[in-house]
């Protein structure tokens, strides 16, 4: 106990010498004592003592179409790069979401629950263990004979099956002849440096927190049928049909979009191999996860697009889906367009992954390298939908996300880029009015207690509409008020050092806020506080207006206590009109009041506070008019 105090009282005296600014934000005991420790630093980047686990992957698996039963063989070399010694085998199979006995969110239907995962043999180096996965949650637990020795390493040999579920969510059964295979493997769960061992159960809400691995993969599926998955596909001249093998090869160097397969040809036995089984082999490595899609009558589009302009880096844009998937048609131009625009523009950093693939499914869902769409029979809602799950790629996958404690941190982000890059495809008026109509107006005209909840509230702690807009509208309306505040080129260089800070490893809300601060030499902690750690919403209102010979003054109240940027336009009596825009900084020396001071020869007839995408609640008090 000594010991630990000591190392709180050190990261405290750090906090306030080394970096200039006494502690503001709070920090649960656990986070405090990391940073103490020294596996993260207070300048945003991870510590001198930061280390993380790693698994070496090596997958076989097999879809059978008629049994709808997905089997697979395993192997794991799982490294412990960590201090301590591990006597416990957590196994993570998020698929037993679908067993009768796992926690949901809410109901479902018998055609969504299942068996769930049966081993059939489960050995730790070499040694046979006994274990009926069938009393598992979506996290089971191995005791291990023998302890992990910290910096040493494990072969984890497993042989596992479990049934595809009739209805789709985020994985399943799509048609009778159409499965999306995802989380479909056993894993070694996450270990970390401040939580230990991740043995949160996971539901149907929540999503996933991973370690980066390395996979080589294979999926054998009888002939006729195409695998769509994340990572390289190895063998296409073993899997398809020469015309077809050389029409995706051409696809990876062109900008041309190329109808791979279309109905007729797959309808026709055409495109793969004859073979009874053919087996596609994949391979991603440092990365959070792989998945795949497959289908014997799915149409196949593919191009590719430069996204990295100094190395000429290309990347393939691949499309899946049924006939009547209309959205889809132009999946590969839509994404094509996605991928160079989120490289050079928000973020700004290259597509980091070698390929990007919309499949038509149910789960309107992000995977690596993949999408899960569903047809929406709206072509404007369709893309941002896939506009906003490939700006997932960068958040979680580029940097390792904690989506199930913190969502806010990867969907307030691509919720941003989302409407960004609807800006650029449209116009600022339309964007904003998509925005504020499916991100926004909700939030705000919902006045439950729980759409106060602190962004910080963790995401297991918070429900239904109160989850979604802490981890979607309101964390994404934070880093638009942030990047007003600090203007383009200071935000862009300030998220650029927290991603650089990041990639490829795990990232928590507190690495955010110490990067931001560090890369743009600004203490932002009253920010900070204000927008993730208070019960505070979005309420201005005009207190009065003193309107004097040559200068006038319009002083606000922050009802709400929201930081947010907002315009004041006023309207003069010769019908003249003039904007004042004020960024978030107004509000940082007394953040429930603030004037606006501007000089001007004309009488005023009007002033209205507008804070555009950041809808007021009461915005009837956000106009004055000159008696």
């Amino acid at each position: 106990m000594k010991k630990r105090i000591s190392r709180l009282l050190l990261f405290a005296f750090i906090c306030i010498t080394q970096y200039g600014f006494a502690q503001e934000l709070y920090m649960p005991r656990n986070i405090k004592e990391a940073y103490a420790k020294g596996t993260r630093s207070m300048n945003g980047k991870p510590g001198k003592n930061y280390w993380q686990n790693h698994g070496k992957y090596t997958i076989d698996v097999t879809v059978n179409p008629d049994t709808k039963i997905v089997s697979g063989t395993e192997t794991i070399i799982y490294e412990n790069n960590s201090n301590d010694t591990l006597h416990n085998l957590p196994i993570r199979f998020v698929n037993n979401l679908h067993k009768p006995s796992s926690p949901r969110s809410g109901s479902v239907s018998d055609d969504f629950l299942s068996d769930g995962l049966t081993i059939t043999s489960l050995k730790i180096e070499g040694e046979t263990y006994k274990e009926n996965a069938r009393s598992w949650g979506t996290v089971g637990n191995v005791k291990m004979n023998k302890p992990l020795l910290p910096h040493g390493k494990i072969t984890i040999n497993i042989d596992w099956n479990y049934p595809l579920s009739k209805e789709s969510g985020r994985e399943g059964q799509i048609d009778n002849t159409t499965f999306f295979v995802a989380y479909s493997y056993p894993r070694v769960t996450v270990f970390d440096d401040y939580n230990k061992w991740d043995r949160l159960p996971h539901t149907d809400r929540q999503e996933f927190y991973n370690d980066f691995n390395d996979y080589v993969y294979s999926v054998k599926a009888p002939k006729n049928y195409v695998v769509y998955g994340t990572g390289d596909l190895l063998n296409p001249d073993e899997v398809l049909q020469p015309e077809f093998s050389a029409r995706l090869k051409k696809s990876y160097v062109t900008d041309e979009i190329l109808h791979i397969a279309n109905e007729q040809e797959m309808k026709g036995g055409k495109v793969t191999k004859q073979n009874d089984w053919n087996i596609w082999k994949f391979e991603a490595k440092n990365i959070s996860d792989v998945c795949f899609g497959l289908s014997d009558h799915y149409l196949w589009d593919a191009s590719s697009v430069v996204v990295d302009n100094k190395t000429k880096r290309r990347a393939s844009v691949q499309a899946a889906y049924d006939v009547k998937g209309t959205d889809f048609v132009v999946s590969v131009k839509n994404n094509r367009y996605a991928l160079d625009w989120f490289s050079n523009n928000w973020p700004g950093i290259p597509y980091p992954f070698s390929k990007m693939t919309a499949f038509q499914g149910f789960a309107d869902m992000e995977y690596p390298m993949m999408c899960n769409d569903s047809q929406m029979g709206d072509p404007v809602f369709a893309q941002l939908v896939q506009d906003h799950e490939v700006a997932h790629t960068y958040f979680p996958f580029y940097m390792g996300i904690n989506e199930t404690r913190y969502a806010f941190m990867d969907e307030g982000w691509a919720t941003t880029f989302e409407y960004l890059i609807r800006i650029s495809q449209s116009d600022k008026e339309t964007a904003d009015e998509f925005y504020k109509k499916f991100r926004i107006n909700d939030y705000i005209q919902d006045s439950s207690t729980e759409e106060d909840q602190p962004i910080i509230t963790m995401s297991t702690q918070v429900s239904g509409p109160g989850y979604g807009n802490n981890s979607y509208g309101k964390a994404s309306l934070s880093y638009i008020a942030l990047k007003d505040m600090l203007g383009d080129e200071l935000f862009k260089k300030s998220l650029h050092a927290y991603m650089d800070n990041w990639n490829g490893k795990h990232p928590i809300p507190w690495d955010y806020f110490n990067s931001f601060n560090t890369a743009s030499g600004k203490d932002l902690n009253w920010f900070f506080n204000n927008w993730f750690f208070t019960n505070n919403y979005i309420d201005i209102s005009i207190d009065k207006v003193d309107a004097k010979a040559k200068n006038a003054t319009i002083f606000i109240k922050n009802r709400g206590g929201f930081a947010i940027p907002f315009d004041v336009n006023i309207v003069y009596a010769d019908g003249t009109k003039e904007k004042l825009h004020q960024t978030p900084v107004t509000w940082k020396n007394n953040q429930k009041k603030t004037s606006v001071t501007f000089n001007t020869t004309k009488e005023v007839k009007s002033v209205t506070i507008d804070g555009g995408i950041f809808v007021d609640a009461t915005p009837a008090d956000n106009t004055w008019t000159a008696k």
